[in-house]
């Protein structure tokens, strides 16, 4: 007869920073470890801690609350270092989601690690990456790029700056700006497939997919209420011109003959390599 399987035992916490993901919207969306965590924590810096509160009690918990907002930080900090310099567990948790994401706690973690104290990761709900799942995009390379600036012309340049990625591109926008944000990726980045997600996890999750100039134009995305997802597909791939190809060879041939050039090209600007090769014999021979 076999022995009994036993229960799994809660990890006992050790002195450090934990940074701890909570739930976006659903309050089931946390796991048993973060849990454990948030019982344990000799201290928990919360962004708010009204909404720190909230979850806490929803999982029958209660805890040492203090604020860590951009605000608060800098009176908050010194305290939270000395109380990990004292071998103290101290956890960090945002509003929603995975804490540093667009939120506070960068400073903290750089001062924590400078310090030699430990940190580890409790993972968790992330609206970037529930987003990313669903939108119906490319998934295996993409860039979070956070919120635009909320002014025109600097979230234009800011967009410039990112037309030429090859990736799926993520963004977070309120509400009151996603209208405006989605008119100027339309024009920066052209009519890109795209997708708005909103409500994540929460009663009237929405995930709208559509063109960026289809998506600018839905009267559901005029101004809608709290934070909201934006994703971005890369846009369609641009043939390299026949001076960039005679660029490219021209470098090429400074230290390869032409044959080894054009494969060179070839793969790197996706053209034919016996087109390069016939044109890498008339550069040669200049």
């Amino acid at each position: 007869m076999s022995a009994p399987r036993s229960s799994p035992k809660i990890n006992v916490l050790e002195g450090g920073l934990y940074l701890v993901a909570t739930p976006i919207g659903n309050l089931r969306d946390i796991t048993l470890r973060a849990l454990d965590v948030l019982a344990g924590a000799d201290l928990i810096l919360a962004e708010d801690t009204r909404v720190a509160g909230k979850l806490l009690a929803a999982h029958g918990l209660s805890g040492k609350l203090e604020r860590y907002d951009e605000h608060a930080a800098a009176r908050a900090r010194p305290k939270a270092l000395a109380a990990l310099a004292a071998g103290a567990k101290v956890a960090l948790i945002s509003d929603a989601g995975t804490p540093l994401v667009s939120d506070p706690g960068y400073r903290l973690v750089c001062e924590v690690a400078e310090l030699g104290l430990p940190v580890h990761p409790i993972p968790g709900a992330s609206a970037l990456l529930a987003a990313l799942t669903v939108a119906a995009l490319p998934t295996d390379r993409f860039l979070f790029a956070g919120f635009p600036p909320p002014k025109a012309a600097a979230r234009r340049a800011f967009l410039q700056e990112l037309a030429p990625i090859r990736a799926t591109l993520v963004f977070y926008e309120g509400g009151s700006r996603l209208k405006a944000s989605l008119a100027d990726m339309a024009q920066v980045f052209g009519d890109r497939p795209a997708a708005v997600a909103r409500e994540l996890t929460k009663l009237h999750e929405t995930v709208l997919r559509a063109s960026l100039a289809e998506l600018a134009a839905d009267p559901r995305n005029d101004d809608p209420k709290g934070e909201i997802v934006i994703l971005v597909g890369p846009g369609a791939e641009r043939a390299a011109t026949a001076d960039e190809a005679d660029a490219a060879l021209s470098e090429a041939l400074t230290r390869a003959g032409p044959a080894e050039a054009a494969s060179e090209v070839a793969k790197a600007l996706g053209l034919p390599r016996r087109d390069l090769y016939a044109r890498a014999l008339a550069l040669k021979g200049r």
